[in-house]
């Protein structure tokens, strides 16, 4: 028997199709009359469809989110929620519009309707990561967290394919870390291995038919479990990788963790042989970090740091500041460690777990 403590997480899920129509519902079920609608301007359409569903209750709108939630951009964010007194956020996109969402929460203590158009996870989370002077750092509470996500599967048919992979392998790392978190327990397990085992499933069944809806279900279910994943239990390596490449290198999100991914698990497979073999059933593969990184390659994803602008010349740099506040990790975080990985990652050298 293993104790173990557990605290789920109070969102509200509204999960289909057609569901972008209930935006206004929740709105009006947290009393909501003055909404800063959060929208990218290649969501035009859909920032018109919200306007139109929330008529005058849509006092602003900022189209300007960014990766990695950079405070000068929620600056401006926040000057702007402030000046039309708003009272309510609903923010419509992937990662860097919920980004953007929550750092507005946890100054202006607004109510959140998160809408993902990918497969990002971290709406369901109370994580909020945030980059100042090129370094990234996350914080977590309880104000962070939307009150209501609304998952509306037809958002994801016209998601491109590259955008489609790099945020599935993205969501996958949020599960595939949970499995050998300090804090994991039964019922994150469960979770996250029915995550890892949907979306090594339903991604090549999605990116042989973007419009297979089915399929494209399938995938945002995992994404959603993954993410809850994330938001329970605390990451790892992969993780601080990630967050160190995009905030003081400025790689973009998704693809950095598709690249590093496989490469994290290689590392820490010898001290988390019993999780990485649990992966490897659920993706039904004889070595989990060489499946992944063929998983990768079999779409045509990057498999390199190189072909995203790394170069092997500021590795030093990012052993220092991914090493320089410890963290929990199955094996321990030295700069000898890291600047294998990320030397291996850069080239594109396929890992396997005794790498």
């Amino acid at each position: 028997m293993t104790n173990f403590t557990y605290t789920g997480l109070p969102s509200r899920i509204v999960f289909g199709s057609g569901t972008l129509g209930a935006v206004g519902d929740e709105v009006s079920r947290l009393g909501g009359n003055r909404v800063l609608l959060l929208a990218g301007p290649r969501l035009e359409t859909l920032a018109a469809d919200l306007t139109a569903q929330l008529g005058t209750r849509v006092v602003a709108r900022f189209d300007g989110a960014a990766m990695h939630t950079p405070l000068e951009v929620t600056t401006r964010a926040m000057e702007l929620a402030e000046a039309s007194a708003v009272d309510c956020v609903v923010a419509i996109g992937g990662g860097s519009a919920t980004g953007l969402s929550k750092a507005l929460a946890v100054r202006g203590g607004y109510d959140q309707i998160i809408v993902p158009t990918t497969y990002a996870g971290s709406e369901v989370t109370p994580v909020l990561g945030e980059t100042v002077d090129g370094v990234k750092t996350t914080r977590s509470s309880a104000d962070i967290l939307p009150e209501t996500v609304i998952y509306d599967v037809d958002l994801t048919l016209d998601l491109p394919a590259a955008i489609t992979l790099t945020s599935s392998i993205n969501a996958l790392a949020h599960a595939v870390e949970a499995l050998y978190s300090a804090e994991r327990n039964p019922v994150t397990d469960l979770m996250a291995l029915e995550a890892v085992a949907s979306i090594s499933r339903a991604l090549p069944r999605v990116m042989a038919d973007l419009h297979n809806t089915d399929a494209r279900a399938d995938l945002l279910r995992a994404a959603w479990l993954a993410g809850s994943c994330l938001g329970t239990v605390g990451m790892g390596l992969h993780h601080k990788l990630c967050h160190t490449l995009g905030g003081s290198f400025g790689l973009p999100h998704a693809p950095t963790h598709t690249v590093v991914l496989p490469h994290a698990m290689a590392y820490n497979a010898p001290a988390a042989a019993s999780a990485i073999e649990r992966i490897s059933d659920a993706m039904g593969v004889p070595d989990a970090a060489a499946g992944v990184y063929d998983l990768v390659a079999s779409l045509g994803g990057p498999v390199s740091l190189a072909e995203l602008g790394f170069d092997t010349e500021s590795i030093p740099r990012a052993c220092e500041l991914a090493n320089a506040k410890p963290y929990p990790n199955p094996r321990p975080v030295t700069r000898t460690g890291i600047g294998k990985l990320l030397t291996d990652a850069t080239s594109g050298i396929r890992p396997t777990a005794n790498s």
